[in-house]
């Protein structure tokens, strides 16, 4: 458990321990935790019917061209606040897990492309752990909940985010799902990941920054991509 403090103060020695024993569980548990209480915090707290008419004017923002009646029958199958955070918040434990258990292959493979033998353990290993900076980002939304006011949007909470942090881009512009989805955290995440290959292989950091870097770096090319077109 001291390693859930030591990987923000001392990360290489937390590595250097986990090469041996890789483990996954207690990160990822935690980073579930924050992920709900922050889910949680946020759509029991919002004002309901301001909700509603927030995701009126986001449908409206993506589909300008629809009808009263179109936006009525959409607005009737929308779940309400406090559902959307119950769904909201199993989805997105259910995906972080899929995105670990995604990562912990890629390292696994990255591991055989290079010749060094990392297995899948310490693939996941290296997923969750690299990954616990995000805890911060949880911390913000949930402090913001209760600091601001109950008609903010969620999107406006993640002040790490590029989008609300540098720039304020409205709904529908081409950039906005990236600047609102690109966390400066990204770069502490990516330090570790790429610290804790690293310290394993006893690679250089051109290796280890690249095999770091690599998955987020198509994820967030192909949003780009997208935006320009």
């Amino acid at each position: 458990m001291s390693h859930l403090i030591n990987i923000f103060l001392e990360p290489a020695k937390v590595f250097g321990e986990l090469k041996e024993k890789p483990t996954f569980v207690a990160p990822f548990l935690v980073l579930a935790a924050f992920t709900i209480a922050s889910t949680l915090a946020y759509f029991l707290t919002v004002d309901p019917a301001w909700f509603s008419e927030h995701q009126v004017s986001q449908i409206l923002a993506g589909n300008p061209d629809m009808t009263k009646e179109q936006v009525a029958q959409a607005q009737a199958f929308m779940p309400g606040a406090r559902v959307s955070g119950y769904i909201g918040a199993g989805v997105a434990v259910v995906f972080l897990g899929i995105v670990y258990l995604v990562l912990g292959l890629y390292y696994l493979l990255a591991g055989k492309v290079t010749g060094n033998a990392a297995g899948y353990k310490h693939g996941l290993a290296l997923a969750t752990w690299s990954s616990m900076p995000m805890v911060i980002a949880s911390l913000v939304i949930i402090g913001g909940v209760f600091t601001s006011s109950n008609q903010t949007p969620l999107e406006s909470l993640q002040m790490l985010n590029v989008d609300p942090l540098l720039v304020q881009l409205p709904i529908g512009h081409d950039w906005s799902t990236l600047a609102k989805s690109f966390s400066l955290l990204n770069f502490w995440t990516w330090f570790l990941a790429a610290l804790g290959w690293k310290t394993w292989f006893r690679t250089g950091w051109g290796q280890a920054v690249f095999v770091a870097v690599l998955p987020s770096l198509v994820i967030y090319g192909v949003m780009a991509l997208v935006a320009i077109l």
